[in-house]
């Protein structure tokens, strides 16, 4: 599922937050699961990731009896504190108050779509991120443009 578009809530007293309604009619429960994983984000933020999304992303990892001690760093700080969030009837998800604080998040909430997750973040500090980033937008286009081309494609088939 793609994430897209930018939505500012808020988080009521028994930290729930409802997730956008356009945001649930899209989601369909073979593909995306019931409910979402909730992570802390390398960018301070919090992440929303569908159920099957996160499980399928986990399972992917390379598992080892002896894994790299970068994979053994990022699992220890990953999982441990990811929590699996379902939704209620009105499509509301308790989020863990120890994570809003970590994420510098009280009431005001906006919800960020990522393309392959939702991030959560305090609206002041998501302001101030986005028009630093606009102002080297040339910058960051090049550099997502010139990351594209390092990646290998993949293979085609030769009867295609």
């Amino acid at each position: 599922m793609l994430f897209t578009g930018e939505y500012e809530y808020t988080i009521d007293a028994k930290q729930r937050l409802a997730i956008p309604a356009e945001i649930r009619s899209r989601l369909h429960p073979e593909r995306d699961g019931l409910a979402f994983y909730v992570t802390a984000g390398s960018n301070d933020a919090l992440w929303l990731w569908p159920e099957r999304t996160f499980e399928r992303m986990a399972g992917a990892i390379e598992v080892s009896l002896l894994p790299a001690e970068e994979m053994m760093a990022f699992d220890e700080i990953t999982f441990p504190s990811a929590r699996r969030l379902e939704m209620d009837k009105t499509g509301r998800v308790r989020l863990p108050q120890g994570m809003l604080d970590a994420a510098g998040i009280g009431s005001k909430v906006v919800i960020l779509g990522m393309r392959d997750h939702l991030e959560l973040r305090d609206p002041g500090q998501w302001e101030q991120r986005k028009q630093e980033k606009l102002t080297e937008k040339t910058t960051i286009f090049h550099r997502a443009r010139q990351a594209l081309i390092k990646q290998p494609r993949p293979e085609r088939d030769p009867g295609s």
